[in-house]
């Protein structure tokens, strides 16, 4: 990937959001702006910085600049916490290697202890991934939770957006389609500023930039986001719909891998469509144990 040109987009698709009002800027020019959101000159005044300069950075020179300017960037901006961090990133990944150079990055091995603690998660689904979206590591309850996943890609490593963007029982097993794969996209946008040069990254997004017009349109939008907690609604081919809370915990002492853990709460119908899914995996497993 070309660190260059995503500090360029980047930018830019940022500065096309913030309008000179919410920036508490006059509306110079009224209705002939002939661009969205601030021009670069506005965005050089809220961050102080001259004309020239602000210009350089967004032509995807960061290399050079301080914390500090980066930190006015993410004020005039007006970015979140994952937006600011991916800033700082793609400026790291600048000053680390040449533009365009890209590397093979070790994939890493869960380790045996960590795969005790998720087969020691009985009650809760849970895996551990990678940061492209690679599940490394799954338990019986998460294996039986993502079976789709599983029949689709064995015996291939499986991978989530793989499965959402070009699989297309996806779109049933994920009934918020939409609003679950632009998550999936912010996290890939995420990781790339972070290993711009892993090459099986780049691999990842070449194949969905080329397969799948969606992957296209949200890709090109640059947006990014942290993912530790919230809500997922599945339609699950045995139990039906479940919609399950999710902790995501980084680990670490193992830097790349994420937990991922789902949760009902007790006596909700959610919790009761899990206890049905246990139920059905350890089914699942008698049967495939008689037929071994």
């Amino acid at each position: 990937m070309d660190t260059a040109q995503d500090i360029r987009e980047f930018l830019a698709t940022r500065r096309a959001k913030i309008t000179p009002q919410q920036a508490g800027l006059p509306a110079f020019g009224g209705g002939n702006r002939r661009v969205p959101g601030l021009r670069r000159e506005e965005v050089a005044l809220l961050a102080g910085v001259s004309i020239d300069y602000y210009a350089r950075l967004e032509r995807g020179q960061l290399a050079g600049a301080s914390e500090e300017v980066l930190d006015a960037l993410c004020r005039a901006l007006q970015l979140d916490d994952a937006e600011s961090s991916h800033l700082h990133d793609l400026a790291a990944a600048q000053r680390r290697r040449p533009a365009r150079r890209t590397t093979r990055r070790a994939r890493a091995a869960v380790p045996a202890s960590l795969k005790r603690v998720l087969d020691s998660m009985t009650g809760s689904p849970a895996f551990i991934r990678n940061g492209r979206l690679d599940i490394l590591a799954i338990n019986d309850l998460g294996r039986a939770l993502y079976a789709p996943l599983f029949t689709a890609a064995a015996p291939a490593t499986v991978n989530i957006a793989r499965f959402q963007f070009l699989d297309p029982t996806s779109r049933g097993f994920f009934p918020d389609w939409n609003a679950s794969v632009n998550t999936t996209v912010s996290l890939l946008r995420t990781e790339a500023g972070r290993a711009p040069g892993d090459s099986e990254l780049t691999g990842l997004i070449g194949e969905l930039v080329t397969r799948s017009a969606e992957f296209r349109v949200a890709w090109a939008k640059h947006n990014v986001r942290l993912h530790n907690t919230g809500r997922k609604h599945f339609r699950h081919p045995a139990v039906g719909e479940i919609t399950l809370d999710f902790d995501a915990m980084q680990l670490p002492g193992h830097a790349g891998l994420t937990l991922t853990a789902y949760t009902a709460e007790a006596g909700t119908p959610d919790h009761d469509a899990l206890m049905l899914l246990a139920s059905w995996a350890a089914t699942r497993q008698k049967q495939l144990d008689r037929e071994a």
